[in-house]
């Protein structure tokens, strides 16, 4: 049933054949505390059409800044899930800084929770809003930007192994 429901978000995400829509989904649900990552997508919509560098960084941004808010809903909500946590020296550390902490929340991993933990403290929400679309605004920039500078051979090397 999982791997039913797996598949058939993956078809549905490549359906477009513009990929700004695929980008806008996967870059949402990646940002959500779904494990996934939005920046093949992003860097295969670039290569396959460059003049749609911008356009593909800006979506991708909003999506992902869309699932940010997603969790920062989620933990203002979740008062009791976190209530334990309150005491470990990351969460102090997010209380002391409050909303600017959010310029963090593109990173794996704990980029996410930062979102959710933001919400729980009821950090102002549009300044969280806006160092989240920073944070992850620069992340797609300079992952982008990395990845197109590697050789094409080097990615047709590794399409050849799979």
């Amino acid at each position: 049933m999982i791997l039913s429901a797996i598949q058939w978000l993956l078809d549905f995400l490549s359906a477009p054949v513009v990929g700004l829509t695929s980008v806008f989904f996967i870059s949402l649900v990646s940002a959500t505390l779904i494990p996934m990552g939005s920046e093949p997508a992003v860097f295969a919509v670039i290569k396959g059409n460059d003049t749609l560098f911008w356009p593909v960084i800006l979506v991708a941004t909003v999506g992902n800044t869309l699932g940010g808010m997603v969790n920062y809903a989620l933990g203002y909500s979740a008062k009791q899930v976190f209530a334990r946590e309150r005491r470990t020296r990351w969460f102090h550390w997010l209380e002391r800084y409050g909303a600017k902490t959010l310029l963090l929340s593109w990173l794996p991993g704990v980029g996410d929770p930062i979102c959710t933990v933001a919400g729980w403290l009821r950090l102002p929400f549009w300044p969280s809003v806006a160092y989240m679309a920073i944070g992850k605004f620069l992340r797609y920039v300079c992952v982008t930007t990395a990845l197109l500078y590697v050789p094409d051979g080097f990615w047709q090397r590794i399409v050849n192994m799979l």
